[in-house]
């Protein structure tokens, strides 16, 4: 620990990096009932706090070492922290990136590097370029510069939580990190337990990209198999051993979020400060609004680091489209009414003056219609209070608010019934979002079966999801489960979805 604090306040980190603003969220602050801070790392130069720990390892560099370069492997914020340094350092920066990558990405790494960085694209996941950006230093004699497990990359992010304390010299109830690798986290924690032991300090993770939350649970090190792409900047499928360690020692918690409750803070940061974090660079206030209702806190003093503003243009409409299920404030339901006169307006009228967020209708039924609804709520108790309602005048309503299903493909199908379409199975899958990831699916699938529903839409993610009906006869149950296990895309059974039943079955 002694030492951890000696590197911090020893890093160099300010010939690149500035000291970001502990910002007021008065919006938030009044909503949970606590005083909330952010600690705006996004305003950084790279927009994120990459920068710091970066540039501290590059500058512990020798001179020898700086004149034959370093190297590092990043989709990211880490590549542009790297090029920067590279550039103000006046070395050579080799950068590999997955094929996959963003142009916008590479395009700002070579921004940062100027006429320092070469980017190699390789392979089509982080681990492979990893592995790749290893074996070429080694071959080249170039140092690596990892991106979170190394004890002077720690150091460097660890000045963060050096500014905090000293900007900040009132009572600090907690501290919320994002944590992929745990580079950012383990510095913040190594500072705060030496000089205010008081601080809690706690990790934010996605419940799809949770291996430090598996890891400490485990008491050792746990490898996922997979990890979700939306917070892209934390999808770390193994932590890093001194991170772990770090870690193990000195933070206090850490707890899970889902991608709805990040999309609802990214909103909840836009709101107070006209900013606009990435996924990973929000967890940190998704994190804290979770922990201030699950421990009834109430005029605490609560900061979470706003840790990255890289955010892809494209994903914005994904997140504008979740972030008022994240926050409890839009319900989407499913309604069946009678298909007679008046019904539709007394159904209206029972809705009062809520705001209707979407509403989808298509005649199929002499007898009865089916509405799929979304409507605005003040919060989980309206919308049990107008269930109530809506079932007292005998319309039978279906709460499709945590289907995900019905969420990201139902909402734009609505109404596609195919009574022809014998022996259909429905099923949700995430496809990789490369090019020939639908070829190698037909290709895959036995050319008997028909497709007889297909739905996709491009949700700025680094995935593609998918809803797929074939018609599969029984007796190729067998060969169904051998294909969908040797596809290897994640999927799940929607057949017996209560809201494919109602619309589309």
């Amino acid at each position: 620990m002694q030492s951890y604090l000696k590197r911090i306040l020893t890093a160099r980190v300010y010939d690149v990096a500035i000291e970001s603003p502990l910002e007021h969220a008065p919006t938030l602050s009044a909503r949970i009932g606590n005083n909330v801070l952010f600690k705006r790392e996004d305003m950084q130069p790279v927009f994120s706090f990459k920068l710091r720990g970066a540039y501290n390892k590059m500058a512990q560099l020798t001179p020898e070492q700086l004149k034959r370069g370093v190297i590092a492997a990043s989709a990211g914020n880490h590549a542009q922290g790297v090029a920067l340094s590279a550039h103000r350092l006046g070395c050579k920066a080799t950068i590999v990136m997955p094929t996959t990558t963003p142009h916008v990405k590479i395009d700002a790494v070579r921004h940062f590097g100027k006429r320092s960085v070469e980017i190699v694209l390789h392979g089509n996941s982080y681990n492979d370029a990893y592995d790749f950006a290893l074996a070429l230093g080694k071959q080249n004699n170039l140092t690596f510069v990892h991106p979170f497990d190394d004890p002077d990359v720690i150091a460097g992010q660890g000045t963060v939580a050096m500014e905090i304390l000293r900007q900040h010299q009132a009572p600090i109830h907690a501290i919320f990190c994002a944590i992929g690798g745990g580079g950012l986290i383990s510095g913040v924690a190594a500072y705060v337990k030496q000089v205010r032991p008081d601080i809690k300090i706690i990790g934010v993770q996605t419940t799809d990209s949770d291996a430090m939350y598996r890891s400490l649970k485990a008491k050792k090190r746990v490898t996922l198999s997979d990890v979700g792409l939306f917070s892209d900047g934390t999808a770390v499928k193994l932590v890093g051993e001194e991170t772990f360690r770090v870690c193990q020692k000195y933070v206090d918690e850490v707890i899970l979020v889902d991608t709805d409750a990040v999309c609802a803070a990214i909103k909840d940061v836009f709101q107070d400060t006209r900013s606009i974090l990435e996924p990973a660079g929000a967890l940190a206030v998704a994190g804290a609004k979770l922990y201030a209702k699950r421990e009834k806190l109430k005029d605490q003093t609560l900061i979470p680091i706003a840790c990255g503003a890289n955010m892809n243009f494209d994903r914005l409409r994904f997140v504008a489209e979740r972030a008022e299920i994240g926050e409890k404030r839009e319900a989407i339901l499913a309604v069946t009414i009678p298909e007679t006169p008046g019904s539709f307006r007394k159904f209206c009228a029972l809705l009062g003056n809520r705001n209707i967020t979407e509403f989808n209708y298509r005649y199929a039924d002499p007898t009865e219609a089916q509405v799929f609804l979304g409507v605005q709520v003040r919060d989980p108790s309206e919308t049990e209070k107008l269930l109530i309602t809506l079932e007292k005048h005998k319309l039978r309503t279906l709460d499709l608010t945590d289907n995900e299903m019905a969420k990201l493909h139902l909402r734009h199908l609505v109404g596609g019934r195919a009574p022809e379409a014998r022996d259909e199975i429905m099923f949700r899958f995430e496809f990789p979002e490369r090019p020939g990831a639908l070829m190698n699916f037909l290709n895959s699938m036995n050319h008997n079966w028909n497709i007889s529903l297909f739905h996709y839409r491009n949700h700025g993610a680094d995935y593609g999801r998918v809803l797929v009906g074939m018609q599969v006869p029984h007796q190729d149950k067998k060969a169904l489960k051998n294909f969908l296990d040797t596809l290897g895309y994640p999927y799940w059974d929607e057949s017996n979805n209560p809201a494919y039943k109602l619309f589309l079955g």
